[in-house]
């Protein structure tokens, strides 16, 4: 059972800053991409950024310049970095990982998992 746990998310001031965090954990044999996107109600999942296994990275143009993306493999643990907050950026997020389980070790197959989502609010 692979699960992704998010944790960072809350209530800032425009102009502010958060710092996501998103750990992999359970039957793990690797990771190959991690991401974050993020959804407003109604509205479809949209990429936020991600980063590859040799730290590669792409980032949404809305966000570029002001969010980072880094990854700990040692951890299975991704991270965003929020700066420069503005309303537009209030959703709820979502940590995403490509991954290969254990009991898939011998596949060359990867497998899409998702966080539950925690929710990022800019306002005053």
């Amino acid at each position: 059972q692979v699960q992704l746990v998010e944790s960072g998310g809350g209530l800032v001031q425009p102009g502010g800053s958060l710092r996501l965090s998103c750990t992999a954990s359970g039957s793990i044999f690797s990771i190959n991409v991690m991401g974050w996107y993020r959804q407003a109600p109604g509205k479809q999942r949209e990429l936020v950024a991600i980063i590859t296994s040799d730290d590669s990275t792409n980032y949404a143009d809305s966000v570029k310049g002001r969010f980072t993306i880094s990854r700990d493999n040692a951890k299975n643990t991704v991270y965003l970095q929020m700066n420069s907050l503005k309303r537009e950026d209030t959703d709820v997020y979502y940590c995403n990982a490509i991954l290969r389980p254990i009991e898939r070790s011998r596949s060359d197959a990867w497998f899409n998992y998702w966080g539950q989502g925690t929710q990022v609010t800019v306002s005053s």
